[in-house]
């Protein structure tokens, strides 16, 4: 028996049994304000999103070396279970249930999905099932966690990661949901457009993914020459993220209609146009065109144009890759120069990506951009950046403190050198490596592992 896991069960448990008390009855079936039309985008695009996230862990666990695989591939995945279970129970009331002051929900106004079935809701939901608007927003409370987890590959405890995730969902992710999204959330009614998450999902996990790296610190190899294992899976995994970003984006418009139709037109032109800058920058400057460098200036592209999808002209969405991209780039090189090691570049990729985003919608907007003229908008965007990226590297950086003082968040050295898929899950990619070895270097990481 490993005494570290039995308090996670038993929270498992009396989840289990407290799930009992619903004796609600199912209802809404027959709703005439439910669209047909609307229903059926939404169910495809809900089901887009969640392959997001096996799909980052293909791009990710692509990148990491051969010793580190299936345990970077496995922060992606387990993110399906944790964040399931705390989204029906309280995390989707944090972030739409009844306003408290603009900044969070009252946790208890959905806790458990009370409330959350077949009808549709007339504020966050009006043409289709209520229960189904919850579970698209889970997958991306769901990616969110998922997206840090590249500044610590290669170093971070599994366990440690399972309880920062939770606290991260909980106090940073939902609280900027209901500011970004809820009908009487605080940046909503301050005017900031963010078509489907530039500052909920991808500024949050950029700035996460710096406190990250500060905390848990280099890994014992950095500095030295890196080659990623697998980049066919680094493809593939873009491959699959572009696939979901439709759902992602398109299904930010909640419905079958016109601006679903533009988000899916400007999430797959600004991927186009930010890959191409990105291989094209790089042979400028003398670097080869690479799969990895395709891989990550598309994925910098779609994650740009998320919070300006819907708002923009495709032309304008060009525009907006291509700046992404290269700016992302620089970052990337001057970020190598400093002490920071973020393992995958999560912050000059989402965090900076995001921001760039968020700044160009305050730009382009329809009506109410930069070039029509009205200030406003844009100057509230700046704002918005700074306050969403203090907010959440701070917060970010105290969780980890806390959890570090829980459970310590960093491998030990000798963990670390046999790598995490052996010494965390007594797995291995490599095929020359006996169950016998497995279990002697597991042996040798513990305790405390």
């Amino acid at each position: 028996m490993t005494k570290k896991w039995i308090p996670g069960f038993v929270v498992l448990i009396a989840l289990a049994l407290l799930s009992l008390l619903d004796t609600g009855t199912i209802s809404g079936l027959d709703d005439p304000n439910i669209n047909g039309a609307d229903t059926a985008w939404m169910l495809a695009a809900t089901g887009l999103v969640l392959l997001m996230t096996p799909g980052l862990s293909f791009f990710y666990g692509g990148m990491v070396n051969r010793k580190n695989v299936i345990s970077t591939m496995l922060q992606s995945f387990i993110c399906m279970g944790v964040i399931t279970l705390v989204w029906v129970t309280f995390g989707f009331s944090l972030a739409f249930g009844d306003s408290i002051g603009g900044f969070i929900g009252d946790p208890r106004t959905f806790a458990f999905f009370k409330g959350v079935g077949a009808a549709t809701q007339p504020d966050l939901a009006p043409t289709i099932p209520f229960v189904l608007f919850a579970l698209f927003q889970m997958k991306f409370a769901i990616i969110t966690p998922a997206l840090i987890t590249g500044s610590f590959a290669e170093r971070v405890r599994f366990s440690s990661f399972m309880l920062f995730i939770i606290l991260f969902s909980v106090f940073i992710y939902s609280p900027l949901a209901h500011m970004t999204w809820h009908p009487e959330g605080f940046l909503r009614q301050w005017g900031v457009l963010d078509f489907a998450g530039g500052t909920v999902v991808h500024m949050s996990a950029g700035f996460a993914a710096i406190a990250a790296a500060i905390i848990l610190g280099k890994r014992k190899t950095h500095g030295s020459a890196h080659k990623p294992y697998n980049v066919p899976f680094v493809l593939l995994g873009t491959g699959l993220l572009w696939f979901g970003w439709f759902g992602f984006n398109a299904g930010s418009a909640l419905g079958s209609n016109g601006s679903a139709a533009l988000a899916f037109a400007t999430t797959t032109v600004a991927s186009a146009a930010a890959m191409l800058a990105w291989v094209l920058y790089d042979a400028v400057m003398g670097r080869k065109v690479s799969g990895m460098g395709a891989s990550i200036g598309a994925v910098v592209g779609l994650v740009a144009i998320t919070p300006a999808a819907g708002f923009v002209t495709i032309g304008q969405s060009v525009f907006i890759g291509v700046t992404a991209a290269i700016v992302s780039n620089i970052v990337v090189y001057y970020k190598n120069k400093t002490g920071i090691d973020d393992t995958l570049d999560v912050f000059p990729c989402h965090g900076v990506g995001g921001i760039v985003g968020m700044v160009l919608t305050g730009v382009f907007a329809q009506e109410v951009g930069l070039i029509y003229g009205d200030t406003t908008t844009f100057l509230r965007h700046i704002a918005a950046v700074f306050l969403v990226g203090g907010f959440t590297f701070g917060l970010s950086y105290l969780f980890f403190k806390i959890t570090n003082a829980i459970i310590p968040m960093r491998v030990t050295d000798i963990a670390e050198e046999y790598g995490l898929d052996i010494t965390q899950h007594a797995e291995s990619m490599s095929k020359s490596t006996t169950p016998e070895q497995i279990a002697q270097m597991v042996k040798e990481a513990s305790p405390n592992n």
